[in-house]
């Protein structure tokens, strides 16, 4: 018997299981499908981590994970070495300019360190900017990038040293249930694990776990391709994550090189890790268009990859206990933002199992219920 049973072994799963083994609870084991843990989306992730949302949760979420990440080292041990080089968005579009003008008030009341700029303050910013049609930008000075695989290792390795335990190419197949409560994991081999608890951290599948568990599948994988180019000396000053809001092209330095991408919000939900090359071009018309300069740039196809995010029909996370099933709970649906708020939801977890209620950020507009309701507030500033 188990305490507790995580289903997914990336950032999220191991941040989980260090917060409950730091209060006390290592009775907790770790079901990773795979032969080595940390090979999905947290592996395949760009990383980035900021404060600027559209919803105060997401903003408090963040505000929390990363402090934390500022001291992983020291806090957890490992490395999250957290780049703080600025997100910067840009906006040319007069309705999106006015939302995000207020997103950075309720930012700033927060106490996150967001500011406007104008279309010069960009072009002083990044010289290479075409800002001819820019209205202005939203820049965060504490928002950048980190390593997902050295968090997700560093909680995963105190996480062992605290007793949790991490079992490898094991896949949950199904649920025991009695009455309102899951009373076993089913694996595969037809083996039963006990638990008093079960979370669903499986982060592009959690929709799949949730069905074995006869609950709705909100949760969808979606293909992101990340793109990189050569080493590229045309832009040899430091840059910001810089997003041109309109079209929702991407980029940010990666070493010498310029890594970016852009989402294909028009192709459906799907397991495909597969590259698309085809893509290519709509992504290089859209950032040669606001960085012309990129044209001069060569392409690094090895250096290219694909992951997959974990999107709701809201764009926002899934957290807390199911109102059906009353020791299953979710942590899943990040839509994108797992790495960012993964301190945040181990801590929010942890306390959801040990004392009933998630405590240090309101989590009620997270939970699974609101889906039932005829109005969804949706996180509008998703990349």
């Amino acid at each position: 018997m188990a305490t507790v049973v995580i289903i997914g072994a990336g950032i999220m799963g191991t941040s989980i299981a260090y917060h409950l083994a730091e209060r006390g609870c290592a009775d907790v084991v770790i079901l990773e499908k795979e032969p080595t843990e940390i090979r999905g989306s947290t592996a395949r992730a760009v990383a980035g981590v900021r404060h600027q949302f559209s919803t105060e949760v997401n903003v408090q979420l963040s505000l929390y994970s990363i402090e934390r990440l500022k001291h992983f080292t020291e806090e957890i041990g490992g490395y999250a070495e957290l780049h703080q080089v600025g997100y910067l968005f840009l906006i040319s579009d007069p309705v999106v300019w006015q939302q995000y003008q207020q997103n950075v008030a309720m930012q700033q009341r927060l106490g996150a360190r967001v500011e406007l700029l104008k279309p010069e303050d960009v072009a002083d910013m990044i010289p290479e900017t075409a800002i001819n049609d820019l209205l202005g930008a939203t820049f965060g000075s504490d928002d950048g990038y980190c390593d997902a695989h050295g968090v997700a290792s560093g909680y995963l390795k105190r996480a062992r040293e605290l007793g949790v335990q991490l079992q490898r190419e094991t896949v949950a197949t199904g649920f025991q249930l009695h009455g309102d409560r899951v009373v076993a994991v089913e694996t595969n081999g037809q083996k039963m694990l006990p638990c008093e608890f079960v979370v669903n951290a499986a982060g592009p599948w959690a929709g799949a776990v949730a069905e074995l568990a006869g609950l709705p599948a909100y949760v969808k994988p979606y293909r992101r391709c990340v793109y990189m180019t050569e080493p590229f000396s045309d832009i040899s000053h430091p840059i910001p994550l810089t997003v041109d809001v309109t079209s929702g092209f991407y980029m940010r330095k990666e070493l010498d090189n310029i890594l970016f991408g852009m989402s294909n919000l028009a192709e459906p939900s799907s397991y495909n890790m597969m590259m698309d090359w085809e893509w290519l071009d709509t992504v290089l018309t859209s950032g040669l268009r606001r960085f012309p300069i990129l044209e001069r740039a060569g392409l690094a196809e090895k250096l290219c990859w694909v992951g997959l995010y974990e999107m709701t029909p809201d764009a926002m996370p899934i957290l807390g206990r199911h109102p059906e099933l009353s020791n299953y709970v979710d942590a899943s649906g990040f839509s994108g933002h797992g790495i960012m708020h993964a301190p945040a939801t181990g801590r929010l977890i942890a306390e959801e199992i040990l004392d009933g209620c998630a405590s240090m950020i309101n989590i009620n507009d997270l939970r699974t219920t609101r889906f039932s309701s005829d109005v969804l507030v949706k996180e509008r500033n998703v990349i």
